[in-house]
This record gives structure tokens, C-alpha cells and sequence, in this order.
């Protein structure tokens, strides 16, 4: 294969546009677009809209920062009600506004609803040895990467396929693919390019299929967090080989935005994703737009925030089976399917999540086709389940914004107790990685709406082992670290050194920062300006090795 067992990274391609940002001396000089790759339009005023850019840059010399500018689906509808208040034309999609925008020469404060990632940079003097390394410290300096996974194995690349196909269905902004490269930077210098492609790097990108047809019916579907999700029943067509009778409409948003009802002729795209989706609107009926007030579940009353619906009530049916399904799939109790569920909260034998461990074998051979060896096997399973990491544990309760990739990285954080991931303030967890004010705020309020979920489960026996790296006891165990500037050692290997050695790693100084790791002895930084200011020790490289000697 391509991989030829060496380590590759994985990363989804996002569906926008392309952009590169020049830094000289930390200061963003100039963006443009990749145009054919060697020249491109210059939209440096356009791009110093967009928040997600970081207007300076904690880093000397001249620097490109490569990436992709795109509309999420919250931003979409507020760009969309801003032009149809000033007069403009609402936009049909995420994909052709951003290039309309970047290209515009009128009424440029639009870009302001536009995101931008990072996932490549250059300069000759920056010295990394892997793909890892070069997210970390796009990360460093306070860009957006996308997420990225260390492939080694034929299941890692499926299982990655199939989170993309997911992701195309549920993700909040456009992808139509997956982009590999090799982990090793040595690698790409080694096998170079053709004429038109890298050969260290493969993009994997799902063909599309479209199709128009007649938009039904709207069935709004409850997930685990209260959120009303649209689905289309559609007049029957076939795409990419199979007959295609439903459409993911995403969210309240696209229904919202696209005035969608009964009768309209829409357009449809099957690429990779397991539900097909809506693309566009072709032909209006006249039909009258209407969407629900009250929970299709529950029938209690429906709240609207931004691009969803949300039923706040806590004992709605279809929310409760939601989270109860979720975590059964996440902690992985064999047996126990959708159907096997329903049966069980139709027979009030399960009512919320902690009842799965209060089941008794005679309640479930009351069940339907359950018998004596079923039961058993059942119960095994749910018993077995208790001996979790606690990884695994936080990304099974549906908490907001709780992937397992983020709980693994509060975890590695020195958060490696399930007492101490509870008393977790809003500051600490933005130090961490990809968790910013409002992210924070959302998985530490979900998190405490879980609390007695938590309490009961662990009373029942959960063991909840951090499965990390050994820490042993250092003269660093328990201090917070910020690492930046010249270094002779790899920031990711230093990193790896203050974890495994009981610090912390921290994305910023703050006041709780107790070293500034760099051998600069003077710099315009902004962290080693701030740590003066805070009078933060500020250590090189062989004071800190013999911090960890004693």
C-alpha cells in the first residue's frame, strides 16, 4: 500500500478555499489566495476581518502559514440574514460564498462570518521532524489546526474513513474528504513531488453523486442533548448506486435559511456520507413554511438558539433513549441494540443511564425473544463494562463538545482523576488545546448536568484508570509550564518530558504559570513579555533538565 506501514497523519479536507498568510517579525504582512499555487489575489484587508486569524504571531523571521477559509453552519445563517438586511442576495452555499466573499471588492466586512484553519507552514530556519510536530506548533501560535490522528494500522484508515462520512452527514462546515501525509518530515524531503502532486501526501476525496427530486415531508428527529434534527423525505431517486428515499437536513439552521417546506424541488449530493444531504433549493413550492413548536417527543415547548431547536425538557423520551443508546455504544455493552433498548425503556426496565446496572436476569427474559443464555450474555457485558479508562467513560456520557480525542486531551493534562475533571474551572480548561471561552464553558455546564449520572456510576463500581504515560515524582510534579522560542530539543519531546514527569503543559502564560521554558534571554513575545510582567521565572532548556534530575 501507499503507507507501507509507516506512520501517516490523517486530517478531514475542508471544503473552502485556500489561503496563505505572511508573517514578518510576528506581524501578519500579507494573505492571498493559492491561485495556481505560485501566485494568488492579495486579500490581506478581507482576511483581518476574520477573528480566527491571529493578527500577530509569537515568532521572529518571516513565516507562511497555509490553510483553508470556510463558513460554518452557525456563521452561514448569520452571514445570510446580514445580507438579506442589507439588501444583497441571501447566498445558496457554505462553499461558493467563500470564494464570493474573498473575491468581493464591496461590503468586505462580510468576511467577518468566515473561519479560517491552518495546517501547513514554512520557513527555512524552523527545524521539525514530524507532521505531529508541525500541528503543535501551528497550535502554539494560536491558529485552528483541524484535528489530526496518527494512522498505523488498515483499521486506523477505516476507522477514519468512517468518522469523515460521519462528519459529512453531522460536521458543522463543509469537508469532502481526508488528507494523509507521512509523520515523517524527512520523508517528504526524500520522495518530493511530481509535476502535479506530492508524493508524501495522498488526498482521499468522496465522489459526488446529485440528483433533484421533491422534498415530502420534514421529520425532526431528538437527539441526546435536546437538539431537534431535521430529516427530508423525498420522492425516491437513485445516487451512487443505491435508492436514496431520505436526506439529512442537518440542523434548524438549513431549514431556516432555506425556507425549506413540503413540495419545494431540491437538490440532493450522496459523496461519502451514510444519509445523503440536502444541497440547494431549486424550484419554491407554494406551499407554507412551518416548523415545530413543541418537541415531536415530549410535546413540551421547543426553545430556538442560533441554528438549532432544543427541547430543554430533561425526561423526554426520545432524549433519554438518545444518551442511553450513546453510551452503550461508547462503553461498549455487547447485546444491547436500538431495538433491545426500546423494548426495555417500553417496559420501564431501564429509565436513564445508571439503571442499566440495577438489571436483574429475570427482567430480561420478560423481554421478547430473550432467553436464559441471552441474558447471561447481557449481563456479562454490562458487569464487564464497569472496567473503563476514563477516557473512554467522559466521551460515553454525551457530554457537549466531549469527543473522545478532546477528554484524552484533558486527561494527558495532569486531569487524570474523574474527582478532579469535576472540579474543573473554565480558565484551566482553556489552557488545553482546541478549548476556547465558549467551548469551555459548554463541556464543564454539561458535565456538572451529569454529575449524578457520574456519582451513581461510580458508586456501582466504576474503576475509571487514566490509561496515560507512568508519572513519576519529579521536582516539576504538579508545576505549570509554557514552552516557547528557541529550542534545541523538539517542543513536542519537551512537552512529552513536563508530562510524563507530572507538569503541565500550558498553551499560554497566565498567573498560574510557574516556568517560561526557552533559551531566548531577550524577546518581543508576547509570553516572554507577559511572564516578565508576572514575574514568571523563565528557565532554558538545561535549568530545566536539571529541575527533572531532582
Amino acid at each position: 500500500s501507499w503507507s507501507d506501514e509507516r506512520e501517516v497523519v490523517s486530517t478531514f479536507k475542508i471544503d473552502g478555499s485556500s489561503c496563505s498568510l505572511i508573517y514578518e517579525n510576528g506581524e501578519l504582512v500579507m494573505a492571498k489566495t493559492r491561485g495556481d499555487g505560485k501566485t494568488g489575489e492579495n486579500i490581506t484587508k478581507k482576511i483581518f476581518f476574520l477573528s480566527s486569524v491571529s493578527k500577530n504571531i509569537d515568532h521572529l523571521g518571516k513565516i507562511e502559514v497555509r490553510g483553508e477559509v470556510y463558513c460554518d453552519d452557525m456563521n452561514f445563517l448569520k452571514l445570510s440574514e446580514k445580507m438579506d438586511s442589507m439588501g444583497l442576495d441571501k447566498p445558496t452555499n457554505k462553499r461558493n460564498i467563500v470564494a464570493g466573499l474573498l473575491g468581493r471588492k464591496e461590503n468586505i466586512e462580510l468576511c467577518e462570518f468566515l473561519s479560517f484553519q491552518a495546517f501547513e507552514l514554512y520557513q527555512e530556519e524552523i527545524s521539525l521532524k514530524s507532521e505531529k510536530e508541525k500541528f503543535i506548533l501551528l497550535q502554539d501560535l494560536g491558529f485552528l489546526t483541524p484535528d489530526f490522528f496518527i494512522n498505523k494500522s488498515r483499521q486506523d484508515f477505516l476507522n477514519r474513513l468512517e468518522e469523515s462520512r460521519k462528519f459529512m452527514s453531522e460536521g458543522d462546515y463543509l469537508i469532502d474528504g481526508l488528507v494523509f501525509s507521512f509523520n515523517d518530515l524527512s520523508l517528504h524531503q526524500s520522495l518530493g513531488e511530481t509535476a502535479h502532486h506530492p508524493r508524501y501526501k495522498i488526498a482521499f476525496k468522496f465522489q459526488g453523486d446529485t440528483k433533484e427530486t421533491i422534498l415530502n415531508e420534514i421529520i425532526w428527529q431528538v437527539s441526546r442533548n435536546g437538539i431537534l434534527t431535521p430529516v427530508a423525505v423525498v420522492e425516491p431517486v437513485e445516487l451512487s448506486g443505491a435508492m436514496v428515499g431520505r436526506v439529512t437536513l442537518h440542523n434548524y439552521g438549513v431549514v431556516k435559511q432555506n425556507n425549506l417546506k413540503v413540495g419545494d424541488k431540491i437538490e440532493i449530493v450522496r459523496s461519502g456520507e451514510v444519509i445523503p444531504k440536502f444541497l440547494s433549493v431549486v424550484e419554491e413550492s407554494k406551499q407554507e413554511y412551518n416548523v415545530p413548536s413543541c418537541c415531536p417527543s415530549c410535546h413540551e415547548a421547543v426553545r430556538e438558539e442560533e441554528i438549532r431547536l432544543i427541547c430543554d425538557n430533561p425526561n423526554c423520551p426520545d432524549k433519554i433513549k438518545d444518551e442511553i443508546l450513546n453510551f452503550i455504544q461508547k462503553i461498549g455493552i455487547d447485546d444491547l441494540s436500538s431495538k433491545r433498548l426500546e423494548d426495555m425503556l417500553r417496559l420501564k426496565l431501564v429509565t436513564d443511564i445508571p439503571s442499566l446496572y440495577n438489571l436483574e436476569k429475570e427482567q430480561l427474559l420478560s423481554m421478547d425473544k430473550v432467553k436464559d443464555k441471552l441474558a447471561e450474555k447481557i449481563l456479562k457485558s454490562i458487569e464487564k463494562s464497569k472496567n473503563v479508562d476514563l477516557v473512554t467513560f467522559l466521551s460515553s456520557l454525551g457530554i457537549s463538545g466531549g469527543a473522545y480525542n478532546k477528554c484524552e486531551k484533558i486527561v494527558l493534562n495532569g486531569h487524570n482523576t474523574i474527582e478532579k475533571i469535576l472540579d474543573l474551572k473554565p480558565s484551566e480548561l482553556e489552557l488545553i488545546d482546541s478549548f476556547a471561552e465558549k467551548s469551555s464553558n459548554d463541556f464543564l455546564t454539561s458535565l456538572q448536568s451529569k454529575k449524578e449520572t457520574i456519582t451513581k456510576l461510580v458508586s456501582y463500581g466504576f474503576k475509571l484508570k487514566a490509561v496515560v504515560a507512568q508519572v513519576k515524582e519529579t521536582g516539576i510534579s504538579g508545576k505549570k509550564f509554557c514552552i516557547t522560542g528557541t529550542l534545541s530539543t523538539k517542543r513536542s519531546e519537551l512537552q512529552q518530558m513536563v508530562k510524563n514527569s507530572g507538569g503541565i503543559v500550558q498553551s499560554s502564560v497566565t498567573k498560574e504559570t510557574d516556568y517560561l521554558l526557552t533559551n531566548d534571554k531577550e524577546s518581543t513575545s508576547s509570553k516572554f513579555k507577559k511572564a516578565q510582567t508576572l514575574n514568571i521565572a523563565i528557565i532554558s532548556e538545561e535549568k530545566f533538565f536539571k529541575l527533572l534530575e531532582n
